[in-house]
């Protein structure tokens, strides 16, 4: 009899102790997954800005057709994406494009004193800020997810329930990694 009761214990408290790894990695991985939501978001947000402001530099750069273009396809990319992989890519085209775009706008005084497209690029910087933030809460979930499924002796567990690793949130533009050079001259 104390022998089952030891063994009834023993086996209770390896299902107590999977119960709460299981608990623990499904709580990471909606965590990952609530943080890809934040980008999601955010990029949705970006994305509606931009046609607004397509409009009001079409006004002023009619000639400039190859640079809204870029802007337009480098959107219509991102809305695409459904990955993060995906997402990342069309976010790195898109703020090549944009960049392009407010380079753009220093050709045209009339364009850069617009106040319509002054506001415009007020808030596609505050947007570009808050993509920023959100991407590094996820890749800071991400490792937090992907460390908890490999480590011992939860890897077990991760792998008896099938839990995979996630991508990270990655710049895959190199010139984008080089910090851009600043002339006073």
């Amino acid at each position: 009899m104390e022998v089952l009761i030891v063994l009834l214990v023993v086996v209770l408290g390896i299902a107590v102790w999977v119960v709460g790894i299981y608990n623990g990695l499904i709580t990471l991985r909606l965590a990952v997954e609530n943080c890809w939501a934040k980008i999601d978001v955010e990029l949705k947000r970006r994305f509606d800005l931009i046609p607004n402001l397509i409009e009001t530099v079409k006004g002023y750069a009619a000639h400039e057709k190859d640079t809204l273009e870029r802007v337009i396809a480098a959107r219509n990319q991102g809305l695409s994406a459904s990955t993060p992989e995906e997402a990342a890519k069309a976010d790195n085209a898109l703020t090549g494009a944009l960049k392009s775009l407010f380079a753009l706008a220093e050709s045209y005084p009339d364009l850069k004193a617009n106040e319509n497209f002054m506001q415009l690029q007020e808030e596609l910087v505050g947007t570009e800020n808050r993509i920023s933030m959100v991407r590094q809460s996820y890749n800071d979930s991400v490792m937090t997810y992907n460390t908890k499924i490999q480590v011992f002796p939860d890897n077990i567990i991760a792998g008896m329930f099938n839990f995979t690793t996630k991508e990270f949130f990655k710049v895959e533009d190199a010139a984008e990694r080089v910090a851009p050079k600043v002339s006073f001259s």
